[in-house]
């Protein structure tokens, strides 16, 4: 991944909720560069702060401490108005739930156009039509579609109408939070495909926001896991499935289903246990352990980690 280019950088980066004896802190210590053009994955369970980080590089979520830099301009805080606006267009979100996100009140045609309108991305009625017309085709729905509103469609069709919204502003990063977990297992191999194809085809950036690991290994480039607010490790897709260090890791791993019966059987579940990590004199980084692969812990469990790396090679 050398000599790529960063589009965007979280540094240091926490996100808090409420104050005082209230105050919770949802999202801590969070470091990592996304490459232009690649598929990062943030996975982890329910309440790991994974959603949390996606909204707040959408700008939904203030941060308490850090930076999110994109095209090397920082842009969680106050920002001017025309810059607000230039990232709300480059950095666009596909939501969990395509029920929830779509206004049931408006037409597929105008909740495509929205972003055209706020942004005046067209010159004439005729090419803000043509544009809504070639994203819903590529979408994978028909041109008559546009007349009917969220609730005539199914929870994979409505997901494509929240992901042509999305890819009609032409996007620098999209990030997708959960974006198939609402969807039938049928049609989820469906819309990987699709944002796979629009990343080829417009060399598309996704933060991918996930708590299966087998869904993020058919779309993803590199991984970080995830857990209560810390990210523990980092690495490529298939390092991160073939080396995993972390114990929680592993135990994330030994969930993923394994469609085999008689295999399924003879699985062994792995449990994490947080209480196995001591940090009470020896106290954790976040740190590499082999180029690319970061991990999260303290000088004896790094050792430990050096050591089943050099058993697994």
């Amino acid at each position: 991944m050398e000599n790529k280019e960063v589009l965007l950088s979280l540094k240091d980066l926490e996100i808090t909720f409420g104050e005082g004896k209230n105050k919770f802190v949802a999202v801590q210590d969070v470091n990592f560069d996304i490459y232009k053009g690649e598929t990062f994955s943030l996975v982890g369970e329910s309440g790991s702060g994974k959603t949390t980080i996606g909204r707040a590089v959408v700008g939904l979520n203030p941060t308490s401490h850090g930076d999110i830099i994109f095209e090397g301009q920082r842009i969680n805080g106050k920002l001017p108005k025309d810059q607000r606006a230039d990232v709300i267009r480059k950095i666009q979100m596909i939501f969990q739930d395509p029920s929830a996100s779509l206004n049931e009140r408006a037409t597929v045609e105008y909740i495509i156009s929205e972003g055209l309108y706020n942004f005046n991305l067209f010159n004439s009625e005729k090419e803000r039509l043509q544009k809504v017309e070639a994203i819903i085709k590529e979408v994978g729905l028909l041109p008559e579609h546009l007349y009917r509103y969220p609730h005539e469609f199914s929870g994979g069709q409505r997901q494509r109408i929240g992901i042509a919204r999305a890819l009609i502003m032409n996007p620098e990063l999209v990030v997708a939070d959960e974006p198939i977990s609402a969807l039938d297992v049928s049609i989820r191999a469906q819309v990987l495909n699709l944002l796979k194809k629009f990343q080829n085809e417009q060399n598309l950036t996704y933060l991918f926001v996930a708590h299966d690991l087998s869904v993020v290994r058919f779309i993803s480039d590199r991984i970080a896991v995830i857990r209560a607010g810390r990210i523990v490790e980092l690495a490529e897709t298939e390092e991160l499935f073939k080396n995993p260090l972390h114990p929680y890791t592993k135990a994330l791993l030994s969930a993923v289903p394994i469609p085999d019966p008689k295999l399924a059987k003879r699985k062994i579940l792995t449990v994490y246990d947080p209480s196995i990590h001591d940090y009470s004199t020896d106290k954790p980084t976040f740190k590499e352990v082999k180029p690319g692969h970061f991990v999260y812990g303290n000088e004896k469990e790094f050792a430990q980690y050096q050591q089943d790396l050099k058993t697994l090679a």
